[in-house]
């Protein structure tokens, strides 16, 4: 008996010995996997509540601008980062009577240092900077808008201004830029993105879209992440998302051809995030949701379909096009039941989180759905080195910002983007300036449009008559400015027509469209010149010229008045087609003037 109690007990050795390494082999592969997550993700985490987590995929707007700390707007700003540990802040445009007043650079570089001290987790700074950092912060480099780029036809220029825009961003303490604009402008009547897009092309669109994600991941040691957007594509659509759901009719080959080729080349090119659109795209859902809060869309053919697995961000939560169907708390939860990782601006933040730990406590989101997102967010801001590179040296921005090279290269860009759609005077360059009026048709009276343009042909002309207009004008006012052009032997009207959210258009405001008509109707010509969006001639088909700029940047300014005189070549082509008018690149080819120039040295240039 004894016997073979010993050889029972010796024939159990070699199988406890073997569960005892298999068990121990399972604890090293777990630790194993455990440090394929980052170290700072892993401690991040670590002190973690459920609320905490939920707090990390929200992203609150601030104004880059003085605050004191006493005062209401800083005490928000410390209660949403310091109590309620939300992931991140979006440098938004203070609205004020009427404009909107941008960023100073030192101001809001102190700003976001004090900011990013009160987070316990480093935060996420965002901003759309779509044309370089002048989009929202004065004094940085005035990069013409997307479209102009894709008219100079310069790939090069646009992962230039992605290098640039990276290095400022960080200079200043922004890590995440809202660029580029991915949406192909395929519809004459969009009136949110036109401009913002670098054509009707998706090649050409797609191409852009690579070449700026290149420039701006070009500098290894101060990373940004960017950010394709506004996925499927907002290209083709006739409603802005700030005050609607738009509808994007397209059948689903279409849009695997049309819309989504830009957001393939983001993808393979290395984007770091997507950003979703508030659209009704009944092709990838039939539900009649918007994309934001479609799993069809962010699951199915954003990470299924196209293979992306960086973070997914949605648009600001508080356009109508969201924030009519659901509330701040449903959208949430919506949103990242669908697959989205960060909320951008939800109108109720604190809504929002409660409603995400409510939905993980109750079984609707998963613990490992949250997590997911989480270790996506925290694992982008390690990539940024914000553990140890949050704080930013304000002495250092002078280094930077606003350089004399970019300002060259922006220069450039707009120079060549100069496109002349029709000219049947053969009146450029102005030949008789003395007799010559400029009339600027700005979007509005506190608006800083015309003064660059004006200055540039009163350099070059002084005795032009030159006359500001502003949409809020009484109609017996323009009717004084029109007749006042009786002695004018040509009229240059200079149209700032540009996209603005919750507008719903991109017309010419107010009393303009008569004005202008009266004046096509009167003696003298009239050449019309836009500087935004390049549809504006269908409206008044009897000019006599038309050129566009894209752009009302002073970049833009400067190069119309240049145009002008002559003293560049025009050599943009239209990266649309204006229905009715031009096809896709044409455009009028004028060699720079000399004394032997003559109405005959145009050349028109049509690439079919």
């Amino acid at each position: 008996m004894l016997k073979r109690a010993w050889i029972a007990l010796v024939l159990c050795i070699p199988f406890s010995i073997s569960v005892s390494s298999a068990a121990t082999h399972a604890k090293v592969s777990k630790k194993a996997v455990d440090k394929t997550i980052n170290p700072s993700v892993r401690q991040w985490t670590r002190s973690m509540s459920l609320r905490d987590k939920a707090a990390q995929l929200i992203i609150v707007p601030i104004y880059g601008e003085l605050a004191n700390t006493r005062s209401a707007e800083y005490r928000k700003y410390q209660h949403l980062i310091r109590d309620l540990h939300v992931g991140g802040v979006i440098v938004t445009g203070h609205s004020l009577n009427g404009g909107v007043r941008n960023a100073e650079p030192y101001a809001m570089a102190a700003l976001l240092n004090r900011l990013q001290k009160l987070a316990r987790t480093p935060l996420f700074v965002a901003a759309d900077f779509e044309r370089g950092a002048s989009m929202r912060v004065n004094s940085t480099t005035a990069w013409p808008y997307s479209m102009a780029f894709g008219a100079a036809n310069d790939l090069s220029a646009i992962s230039q201004e992605g290098a640039d825009t990276a290095r400022d961003a960080r200079a200043m303490g922004v890590n995440w830029l809202f660029a580029p604009v991915a949406d192909v402008n395929n519809n004459p009547d969009n009136p949110i993105i036109n401009i913002r897009s670098f054509g009707e092309n998706p090649q050409q669109v797609a191409s852009f879209v690579e070449a700026y994600i290149n420039g701006a991941h070009s500098d290894r040691k101060n990373p940004v992440l960017v950010t394709a957007k506004h996925f499927p594509g907002h290209g083709d659509t006739t409603e802005d998302s700030h005050l609607a759901l738009p509808r994007l009719d397209a059948d689903h080959d279409r849009i695997e051809a049309v819309e989504l080729t830009p957001f393939r080349s983001a993808i393979a090119a290395g984007v770091d995030a997507v950003m979703t659109a508030h659209l009704n795209v009944p092709a990838l859902e039939p539900d009649n949701l918007p994309a934001t809060v479609s799993a069809k869309i962010i699951t199915g053919v954003l990470r299924e379909e196209l293979g992306f697995h960086g973070l997914v961000v949605t648009d600001a939560m508080d356009m109508q096009g969201l924030a009519a169907m659901f509330d701040s708390a449903e959208a949430s939860v919506r949103a990242i039941e669908a697959g989205a990782d960060v909320l951008l601006m939800p109108k109720r933040p604190e809504e929002a989180i409660r409603a995400l730990v409510a939905a993980v406590e109750r079984g609707r989101i998963s613990r490992k759905r949250l997590d997911e997102s989480v270790n996506r967010v925290l694992a982008a801001k390690a990539r940024l080195g914000l553990r140890s590179k949050k704080i930013v040296d304000l002495e250092a921005i002078a280094d930077v910002l606003d350089s004399p090279e970019s300002g060259e290269r922006a220069q450039e860009v707009a120079d060549r983007a100069v496109t002349l759609v029709e000219d049947s005077k053969d009146s450029l360059p102005i030949r008789h300036p003395e007799s010559t009026c400029l009339i600027a048709l700005t979007e509005g009276r506190r608006s800083q449009q015309g003064i660059r343009l004006i200055d540039e042909v009163k350099k070059r002309a002084p005795n032009v008559t030159t006359t500001v207009l502003d949409p809020a004008m009484s109609k017996a006012d323009l009717d004084q400015v029109s007749e006042k052009t009786s002695s004018c032997s040509e009229i240059i009207a200079a149209a700032y027509v540009t996209v603005s959210a919750y507008r719903g258009n991109v017309a010419l405001a107010g009393g303009y469209p008569d004005f202008l008509n009266g004046l096509i109707d009167g003696k003298a010509p009239v050449m019309l010149a836009s500087l935004g969006n390049p549809y504006l001639v269908r409206a008044f088909p009897k000019v006599s010229a038309y050129l566009t700029t894209y752009s009302p940047t002073p970049t833009s300014e400067t190069a119309l008045a240049k145009a002008l005189f002559g003293e560049i070549a025009i050599t943009g082509h239209l990266p649309i087609s204006i229905p009715g008018v031009a096809k896709y690149g044409d455009g009028i080819q004028v060699p720079v003037a000399s004394p032997a120039a003559s109405p005959a040295a145009k050349e028109t240039q049509v690439q079919e």
